[in-house]
């Protein structure tokens, strides 16, 4: 992955004119949204001004105020997904939603709608698969994000960066630009807030190419509340991390354990082999027992990963076939 930019590089200078638009590709901006009202109208606005060529879709997920009529009068085109949560409606979105490029961004008015020209241009004239917005809090600080959320998501980005071996800054940012193979290589299973950690380990898996650009990010209306929480979410965030590690990097899982399992055998059963040396006898045979069964388990372990990588191998590449068997946005703009 590359990144557009240093981390030194101030959110002020994206405020600056919006550049031409390019053609040839369709662009269509998603947006998932729960009771957004005081948010919805003018995210739609700013999207349209920003991307004046793209199709703005609002997929509504059971909002009990006035989001699809707010919407709906500012020029989008609304949807319904039934089942709540995340990670449910980016699925049908991506299912439904037939464009070159995607432009996925929440509906609470956080993000940078003019970062969103910069983002889609470096996405088609680069042929990338995914361009992220990595979040820098402006104008009102730390309180852009809510407590314990600036904390957790630098953690959740360490251990993204370790289990994977990605460098992606800010893997769990909701604004992201997409080309059409990889959201229609995507095969999602998420129903929460966790929908972007799959995101950020479908590309790793898939080799696909990204980049970061740092937008600007403020904090929500006084008026609207954050449907993330902080423990409950981050907690299913780090479940899923490790279950998709699992299935992604069965080796490297079973390989821990093993490893851990190992040495827990080793540390019972040393004295038990240390007096059997010295004596000739095996005084503690429940000791010894126990010892044996841990690393009996530990080579089963071994053997599931060893096994699972063989299969993990043969997904891995079923995925990446049927991305590239998708043209490129870029490919798409250079047809005559």
């Amino acid at each position: 992955m590359t990144t557009l930019g240093g981390r030194d590089t101030q959110p002020e200078t994206l405020l600056g004119a919006v550049p031409a638009p390019r053609t040839g590709s369709t662009v269509a901006v998603v947006i998932p949204c729960h009771n957004e009202e005081q948010a919805i109208g003018s995210v739609i606005r700013d999207f349209r001004q920003a991307l004046p060529e793209a199709e703005i879709y609002v997929y509504d997920n059971q909002s009990t105020d006035g989001t699809r009529e707010h919407a709906s009068r500012a020029g989008a085109v609304v949807r319904k997904e039934p089942r709540l949560g995340k990670g449910n409606v980016v699925r049908r979105m991506f299912a439904d939603v037939d464009a070159d490029v995607y432009v996925m961004v929440d509906g609470d008015g956080t993000y940078h709608a003019p970062t969103a020209r910069r983002m889609v241009d470096l996405l088609i004239d680069d042929d990338l698969d995914m361009v992220i917005g990595r979040r820098e809090p402006v104008a009102d600080g730390d309180r852009a994000y809510r407590r314990g959320h600036s904390t957790g998501n630098a953690v959740f980005a360490r251990v993204f960066r370790l289990l994977y071996g990605s460098d992606f800054t800010d893997a769990f940012s909701g604004y992201r630009v997409m080309s059409r193979r990889f959201v229609k290589s995507f095969p999602g299973t998420s129903s929460g807030f966790e929908i972007e950690t799959e995101l950020s380990a479908h590309a790793a898996t898939i080799l696909a190419l990204c980049a970061e650009v740092p937008a600007p990010y403020r904090s929500r209306n006084e008026n609207s509340d954050s449907k993330l929480r902080t423990y409950r979410d981050g907690t299913r965030i780090l479940r899923v991390s490790l279950q998709l590690f699992k299935e992604l990097r069965p080796l490297q899982f079973f390989g821990i354990l093993f490893v851990l399992l190992t040495a827990a055998a080793v540390g019972i059963g040393a004295p038990v082999v240390t007096e059997y040396v010295h004596s000739g006898l095996v005084l503690r045979f429940p000791t010894a027992i126990l010892a044996a069964a841990i690393q009996t388990v530990a080579f089963i372990c071994l053997t599931c990963g060893l096994v699972l990588q063989s299969v993990g191998r043969a997904r891995q590449e079923v995925r990446r076939l049927a991305y590239l068997q998708i043209e490129s946005p870029s490919g798409c703009r250079r047809r005559p």
